[in-house]
């Protein structure tokens, strides 16, 4: 019989509440080309937009690790965040600029999958901050990038069978999320950064004057243009990576898991005892 599966962090209503906050503003920082209608006054500040939701998606994203973290996110469960962030920066160059080989994406997957939404979602906002930081990659894309990625790893620990599935099965699923999600990912952040060609490449970019339809024209042209070849590499490199190293990963998070006993607390002896 399985154990049950045990979380690094245990979300709370205020938790569940700032997360689904950030992830409404998200919808809308990251579709607002899509939501606003032509004569709106966000459509009229099209080159203002994606600056004012990069200032405040940051500022989200902290209140909700901030929030994750004061529900129950202990010494273990720090501990345990920096080496999987640290691993994870150190993973997103080796294949940076090569067909979109990102090992990084298979890491945080698996840490999903196993450590659970709450801890996913922060694991992969702090993932991408700390690959920023180390690539050199601190922009006005940022801040969509720390969002799209706790997304991403969050959407890991909601997959079923956190307590029962193991073994070939398991690694199906998660291959096959981890396919569908790197396309995902490759999306939303083409909406993010959509908005900022301005009339570079008047084919393709996005017209503020234009109807829904047109503009989802162009957007599916921007895409097939300039990410499918990079995101069709980071899918298949997720799923080569879980199907080979999968098993081994999951054994050790599972084991560190375990020994961290994150559900139990920290407790000092009294000087002398």
């Amino acid at each position: 019989m399985t154990s049950p599966a045990v979380r690094a962090v245990r979300l709370g209503p205020r938790s569940v509440a700032a997360l689904v906050l950030v992830g409404a503003v998200g919808v809308a920082a990251f579709g607002w080309p899509f939501l606003a209608p032509p004569e709106s006054q966000v459509s009229a500040h099209a080159e203002d937009a994606p600056w004012l939701f990069a200032g405040l998606l940051v500022l989200l994203v902290a209140v909700v690790a901030a929030t994750i973290s004061e529900s129950g996110l202990g010494p273990k469960a720090v501990a345990m965040l920096g080496v999987l962030a640290a691993t994870g920066a150190a993973l997103r160059p080796i294949g940076a600029g090569t067909a979109g080989i990102e090992p990084m994406f298979f890491l945080l997957v698996l840490s999903g999958r196993v450590l659970g939404p709450g801890f996913g979602f922060v694991l992969g906002s702090v993932t991408m901050f700390a690959s920023a930081l180390l690539t050199g990659g601190v922009g006005p894309w940022m801040p969509f990038q720390m969002l799209a990625m706790g997304w991403f790893t969050m959407g890991a620990g909601l997959l079923p069978g956190a307590a029962r599935l193991r073994g070939r099965g398991e690694l199906v699923m998660l291959a096959c999320y981890g396919f569908l999600a790197a396309f995902a990912y490759g999306t939303v952040m083409n909406l993010a950064g959509w908005p900022f060609m301005g009339t570079m490449a008047s084919n393709i970019s996005f017209d503020p004057h234009a109807a829904v339809p047109a503009n989802l024209a162009r957007f599916l042209a921007y895409c097939l243009a300039t990410s499918m070849g990079w995101d069709l590499g980071r899918a298949v490199c997720t799923v080569v990576l879980t199907l080979t190293l999968g098993p081994a990963v999951l054994r050790a998070l599972r084991r560190a898991t375990r020994r961290a006993a994150f559900e139990t607390p920290v407790t000092f002896d009294a000087p002398g005892a």
